[in-house]
């Protein structure tokens, strides 16, 4: 078996789920609502469950939800309160000791899931290592999950208000004690999360989608910097830091979230459709015949680029959606054909066509490439791409896996030379300030370093690589007898 990456990038990152439902089957619920957040990380999946006061049981395996769970791993994890996770690694390798959620039994014991980065890892890991505290994985969350379990306050929610200061990075996380939800948000907010009501009990997760999912109420966002517990007591709320300049990825808007989801008052489907718009408005292609989009990704921009000009639309590239993250190793013949295992476009509608490619990000280019020469071999006359983002420049180090800038098509790099490498007959992209018009945001809360090298976070030029935690690891089995 071999991986075939869905995308030539940006990757995903990772999905959390948290729920207290005493008398629900909570790990079914879990269940689906990280099935609903599988678009958001495909390398592992876990769940953790437990009886109030009871102890905490968690399974996590390499794989999609329906490869890791089924009916009697289901029935096995009952409980009244469960966190689920579903990851694409960030920080560290993608095996299964990295898999979420995260489970120590320290002080206390508890099973944690998260989603962002912390640029201060590194840090956090030698400290602890030199107080004594082991670690199995080589993920960031283990740091979040060892400093909660090995605090000594008495109530899970001081040892957060205490641990959550000295985090430095992006990290929307859950978790879970034998008798206490607890989920918080840094104070940037720069990974969504979102409270939901399912009748009279609560719920979190990454996106409203997981809420729809399981028929929950979304009843608003997981305030940057807040902290939010529910127990016995019902649900509780606590802000933990304030006056940070809020930061949230722009970029869910534009990729990650799934078009159903909505964030910051925002239906993704609608604000990429706008995307298009403002696209059509800023880049015409008035000599074009039809627009097209690049499956999925670009589908929505697709649309609204169509509206805007009046440029009848449709589809030219058909999509296999049955590739999945693992598939049998193709052999030499068919990967000659490359990206046909994954689109194939129909001389029928393209040919001798003007097309209109959209889509909505290009990082290393080679996919967008390996496109236009298949819609040129199919018989298009003219190939004018239009993405609806801005060029990716930069590195992500808040929890997405991008491209180093040495690997980005638009790193050093005009338009016009980025559509010569890609072969294409025009390329534009939408502006910076056209994305924040269609999302009906304030660039001072929001983060677009990505586009414009502008990090929210001080040390963010310092943060160490995705598999700095795995140096220190290799570098102690060396130095250990054997």
């Amino acid at each position: 078996m071999t991986k075939l990456d869905e995308r030539e990038g940006p990757r995903d990152e990772c999905g959390v789920f948290g729920i207290y439902a005493p008398g629900r089957d909570v790990s079914k619920l879990a269940y689906h609502a990280l099935y609903a957040l599988q678009h958001r990380g495909q390398e592992s999946a876990g769940i953790a469950a437990a009886d109030v006061g009871g102890h905490i049981m968690t399974l996590r395996e390499l794989g999609l939800v329906h490869q890791v769970f089924d009916e009697q791993k289901l029935c096995a994890l009952g409980g009244d309160l469960a966190v689920g996770h579903v990851r694409y690694s960030t920080t560290g390798s993608s095996g299964w000791d990295n898999a979420q959620p995260v489970h120590r039994s320290d002080r206390r014991e508890l099973a944690l899931g998260h989603n962002g980065n912390l640029i201060n890892a590194v840090e956090l890991h030698s400290e602890l290592r030199e107080l004594g505290v082991s670690f199995r994985s080589t993920s960031d969350s283990e740091i979040i999950a060892a400093l909660l379990a090995a605090h000594e306050a008495e109530r899970i929610e001081d040892a957060v208000s205490d641990v959550v200061p000295r985090l430095q990075g992006a990290f929307s996380t859950v978790l879970m004690t034998k008798d206490t939800l607890v989920a918080f948000r840094d104070p940037a907010g720069l990974r969504p999360l979102v409270l939901g009501r399912l009748d009279g009990d609560w719920c979190v997760a990454s996106e409203s989608c997981a809420l729809d999912t399981i028929g929950a109420e979304r009843v608003r966002d997981v305030n940057p910097g807040e902290m939010i517990w529910v127990d016995d007591g019902g649900l509780h709320s606590g802000q933990f830091a304030t006056g940070a300049r809020e930061a949230f990825c722009v970029f869910e808007y534009i990729y990650f979230a799934r078009p159903d989801s909505r964030m910051n008052g925002e239906v993704m489907q609608a604000a990429r459709g706008r995307m298009g718009e403002i696209l059509a408005r800023e880049a015409p292609a008035p000599a074009a015949d039809l627009v097209i989009p690049v499956p999925d990704s670009g589908a929505p921009a697709a649309r609204g680029f169509a509206r805007a000009s009046g440029l009848p639309q449709d589809d030219g590239l058909i999509k296999n959606r049955y590739i999945g993250r693992t598939f049998i190793e193709p052999g030499q013949e068919l990967r000659k054909r490359g990206l046909r295992l994954k689109f194939n476009p129909l001389p029928e509608i393209v040919g001798d066509k003007s097309l209109v490619v959209v889509d909505d990000s290009i990082v290393r280019g080679n996919t967008t490439r390996q496109i236009v020469q298949m819609l040129r071999a199919a018989g298009a006359r003219e190939v004018h791409m239009r993405i609806s983002a801005p060029p990716i420049k930069h590195p992500c180090h808040y929890g997405i896996d991008m491209s180093t800038r040495a690997e980005m098509i638009a790193h050093g790099r005009s338009v016009d030379e980025i559509a010569a490498e890609l072969g294409c007959d025009s390329l534009a992209y939408l502006s910076l300030d056209g994305v924040y018009e269609a999302v009906r945001g304030d660039r001072d809360r929001h983060c677009d370093a990505c586009f414009s090298g502008r990090y929210p976070l001080e040390g963010t030029d310092e943060a160490n690589g995705k598999y700095a935690l795995e140096l220190p690891l290799v570098g102690a089995r060396l130095l250990s007898p054997t």
